[in-house]
């Protein structure tokens, strides 16, 4: 078998030193790491972004202003500039159309051999019009009629940075096409014959050399195979992934339910089918020999929760245990109140462990721990650090996931013996974005809400009814009620945010009375950041003036206003996430969206979205239509892969077909020694996706 650890020869010339391209020196080199392009593989998978019309006329006359043309012509004079104005070449085409020639800065003897007077040439480049006299300025060819063959009908346009001009990408493209060797096939033969598709060296230089506007289209074959190829191999690695996952044997856990039985006996409502269809995968996960590795993605109030302990008792029921890691101490400590009366209903000891714990209730907890008495633990990263050792851990719920790093989650699942991973997120995640960034895992998706859940009201406020909000939550608090404030988002500056929320705070504790009114915002230390939300928790105050730090977890029922100041300049899923802190409990609730009028498209566009649904699904999709997937979760963060071709928002049916594609054939051939897996291997090389390529077991 093929030592996985060496690039394939075949694949050598697309490796190589960028000079070795035509008109490419050491120099030229350095300008083109602006485009991402170190090698003539980087600048063969660097598309055309446009292209220009050349197609031969018999005249200008007819060119509009802006509109390229392409003319064969007689020189008839010259008008030299004088250093302020322009040279001017005055040319006829073949109809006797006149026109100008116009040069800036140019040397007049150099124009004088390009352009002798009597001599024809074509010419090709855009016209304008300037005093009535059709212009073209600097023409992109001036060549002798003999060579006008070198001018294509269609010429690709590419994208630039500084240093690289379009001749020399267009020259050093040429130079680089013959290096793309015929590769063997990697996608399967028969979905390959139905979508049309060339192969991969015939799609590189259809892609380069596009006839019509329609050949730089997503949907062209050329293109779409290009982008299928990027798809695939980043599915690829995504399921080696999780097959590597899966040769780590994991431990049969399989309850008999009893415990189970008792919290749905204890309950006043039935779960929805999705909490019952989520429930039955998790468990058959479990009680496989293969580790789970599977993603709870739930809008907010879908009931996760329940989904989760389900999950966590299925592990006690088979005499092991569970643990629940929270990004926050407030957020442990809400799933641990809320875990705590259903544990407790089925017998099962609970317990929670943050940083904040004092000593001696730390030790207590850490010696039932380690000696199996304690059967579900909550808690912070503080659940990973060494010391902490459980007696047969089964299960690891990590919530709010892409709060932590890899590396927290790898200690949580070191803490067992290979036990099963619930991963849960209350960020409503496209199914493109999706299908990208937990391509190896399962998903199982919660999109019912439970029984009795009211639709919040959500209305839009211009900020000149400030006066009537304060009057209509002194009303509320009057009533009992609670409700929160967010103050505007300040991205360039927390200190600004903390200094925006402390004046309103300040403002509303003026009108609404000493002791109502709690502040919580990034600024503070972390230990009056707690108390205050616990007031508020406690209901001590009423009405918690805040930053977006209460965007996920904070979970008070008897608070039913939210009001969003600036709501303008927060994005789509941001308002959703602030808006599902309340409607949790039995009062009607209110959203109340403060704007500063006039609203661009695109801020009343979010704004008008969030008013008429409260579907997180839905507003997530339309998040991604706004935003772009990068922005949608934050480029550096984002995980998502680094396509140069392939466009997630626009081809996620693409997507798909390759994410069943990698699946099918590592199902088949899971150490791709087969022909198509050979292949495969060269795609993980030739898309530099060593990762994979380390994934393969080495036989």
């Amino acid at each position: 078998m093929p030592d996985p650890g060496s690039r394939p020869e075949i694949l050598f010339p697309l490796f190589a030193e960028l000079e070795v391209l035509d008109g490419i020196g050491p120099k030229t080199a350095k300008h083109y790491k602006g485009l991402g392009v170190e090698t003539p593989k980087d600048l063969l998978l660097t598309l055309p972004v446009g292209g220009i019309d050349r197609t031969r006329r018999e005249t200008a006359r007819d060119a509009a202003p802006g509109e390229t043309a392409t003319v064969e012509v007689t020189v008839l004079r010259h008008r030299p500039g004088n250093g302020r104005t322009p040279t001017r070449v005055e040319v006829e085409d073949r109809a006797g159309f006149t026109f100008q020639l116009v040069f800036f800065h140019s040397h007049g003897d150099y124009l004088e051999r390009m352009l002798p007077k009597g001599a024809r040439r074509v010419v090709s480049g855009k016209v304008e019009f300037f005093d009535g006299i059709l212009q073209m300025p600097h023409p992109d060819h001036i060549v002798p009629p003999g060579e006008a063959g070198d001018i294509p009908d269609f010429e690709p346009v590419y994208p630039l940075t500084a240093g690289v001009t379009q001749r020399g990408i267009q020259k050093a493209v040429a130079s680089a096409l013959p290096r793309a060797p015929i590769l063997p096939e990697w996608i399967d033969l028969a979905l390959w014959r139905d979508k049309g598709w060339p192969n991969w060296s015939d799609a590189l230089h259809a892609v380069h050399s596009p006839v019509t506007r329609a050949d730089l289209a997503p949907t062209s074959p050329a293109r779409q195979r290009l982008a299928y190829d990027e798809f695939f191999a980043h599915q690829l690695t995504l399921a080696l992934a999780r097959q590597s996952l899966r040769r780590g044997k994991g431990v049969e856990t399989e309850g008999d339910g009893r415990l189970r039985e008792k919290v749905l006996a204890s309950l006043p409502f039935r779960p929805t089918g999705a909490q019952e269809r989520a429930i039955a995968d998790i468990a058959a996960d479990m009680g496989s020999n293969q580790r789970m590795n599977r993603l709870l993605q739930g809008d907010v109030g879908a009931g996760k929760t329940l989904v989760a302990l389900m999950a966590l008792l299925i592990a006690v029921e088979a005499g092991g245990q569970g643990v629940m890691m929270a990004p926050t101490t407030i957020l442990a400590g809400q799933h641990y109140a809320g875990l705590k009366p259903l544990a407790e209903a089925a017998g099962v000891r609970i317990a929670v462990l943050t940083g904040n714990d004092r000593a001696a209730e730390r030790r207590e907890t850490l010696e039932a721990l380690k000696a199996g008495d304690i059967g579900i633990l909550v808690g912070t990263h503080a659940v990973i650090q060494d010391g902490v050792a459980f007696h047969d851990l089964r299960l690891a719920v990590v919530d709010e996931q892409h709060r932590f790093g890899v590396r927290e989650r790898v200690k949580l699942s070191a803490k067992g013996l290979a036990p099963d991973v619930l991963v849960m997120t209350a960020t409503p995640i496209p199914r493109t974005l999706s299908l990208s960034q937990y391509g190896d895992m399962d998903v199982s998706i919660l999109d019912e809400k439970p029984p009795g859940r009211k639709p919040i009201t959500t209305a839009l406020v211009p900020m000149s009814r400030t006066d009537d909000v304060i009057g209509r939550l002194r009303a509320a608090v009057g009533e009992g009620r609670q409700a929160y404030w967010v103050c505007p988002l300040v991205e360039e500056s927390e200190v600004m945010e903390a200094t925006a929320a402390e004046e309103r705070f300040r403002m509303l504790r003026a009108a609404l009375g000493e002791g109502v009114v709690g502040l919580v915002h990034g600024q503070m230390p972390p230990a009056e950041k707690t108390a205050a939300m616990e007031a508020f928790v406690r209901g001590d105050t009423r009405v918690l003036v805040a930053t977006t730090v209460i965007e996920v977890g904070v979970d008070v029922p008897n608070a039913s206003i939210m009001v969003i100041e600036q709501a303008e300049i927060f994005g789509l899923a941001q308002l959703h996430q602030l808006r599902g802190r309340v409607g949790r409990g039995s009062a009607q609730s209110t959203c109340l969206l403060l704007y500063r009028p006039p609203l661009g498209p695109t801020a009343e566009r979010r704004l008008t979205i969030l008013r008429e649904t409260e579907d997180g699904f839905r507003i997530a999709e339309e998040d991604l239509a706004i935003r772009g997937a990068g922005d949608l979760i934050g480029t550096a963060q984002s995980g998502l892969p680094k396509f140069r071709i392939a466009d997630l928002e626009n081809q996620a049916g693409l997507a798909a077909l390759a994410q069943s594609d990698a699946r099918a054939l590592l199902a088949l051939d899971p150490e791709l020694e087969g022909g198509r897996g050979q292949a495969a291997r060269v795609l993980l090389w030739l898309l530099e996706r060593d990762k994979a390529i380390r994934l393969i077991s080495v036989a």
